[in-house]
Parts: C-alpha cells; structure tokens; sequence
C-alpha cells in the first residue's frame, strides 16, 4: 500500500514522501492516526498542490533567514558539557544540544534538522556548526565546549 506521510515518522520517512507500507500498518494505524493519507490520484494532486505553497511560504522567509544569519554570525554559543581531566567529553554534541543552546542564549527557535555538524565532537573546545535554513540561505555558527 501506498500513503503519503503527513508527518516526518522517523522509520518511515518525512513530511510529504509517499512512501510503500503493509497494508494493515497503513489501514489500521497510519491513516486512523491521521499521520498517513492513501497515495491515490486525488490525494497526490494535493499533495503537490500543499508542496508547492510550503515552498511559497518558505521562499518568502529568504530576507528573514539572512538577517537571522547575519545577527549570529559574530556570536559564539558556549554550552556546558561534563568531561573528564584529560578534556573528553562524556557523551558526544549533537544538533539537538546546538538547537537548545540557540533557544536558550540567542532566543532563536531553529529546528534540529536545519543544523549540520560535520564532525563527532568529544573533545571541549571551539567547534563550527552549519545553520542550512533554506536553500540559498546557510551559515556557520560559531559554539565553544566549556567544562561544567
């Protein structure tokens, strides 16, 4: 069976994939939950009709994003992590800690997904994130890995 996804499902895939699932899973919990729609003719015109004015919606926010980017781009976040004498952390930074780091000292509400660390990070230290909050616009974000 196909259904398209209304919400990003981690096993599943995101927001909008029409993706191919057992027919019970989608008939008796996807769709009843309302996380799923069935992929028929109708409901895929929707859904291209849906894609195209989130996309809209998002290309409007461009000058938004870059102002945002700009604000930031000469701070540093300094998040707090436990760590060992020789300077390893316990554990590893994710994008998450970066989100809640950006929520709680620049008062900045960026979704998880739209940071990007390209390395594992289990040292303190300085550290360089990247924010990709659209598609023309992306950025670096500077944070520091202090001891608590």
């Amino acid at each position: 069976m196909e259904v398209i996804l209304l919400k990003n499902l981690r096993a599943l895939g995101d927001k909008h994939d029409v993706v191919s699932v057992k027919n019970g899973y989608g008939r008796n919990y996807l769709i009843p939950k309302g996380l799923a729609v069935l992929a028929n003719k109708p409901n895929m015109a929707k859904l291209d009709e849906l894609v195209a004015r989130e996309k809209a919606e998002e290309d409007k926010k461009v000058e938004e994003y870059k102002v945002t980017l700009a604000s930031i781009a000469d701070k540093t976040l300094k998040i707090g992590v436990k760590s060992g004498t020789s300077g390893k952390i316990f554990g590893s930074i994710t994008n998450i800690q970066i989100a809640n780091a950006l929520r709680d000292q620049l008062d900045l509400d960026i979704p998880r997904k739209k940071i990007v660390v390209d390395e594992e990070i289990k040292e303190i230290g300085s550290y360089k994130a990247t924010l990709n909050l659209h598609e023309q616009v992306s950025g670096d974000i500077q944070f520091e890995l202090v001891k608590e």
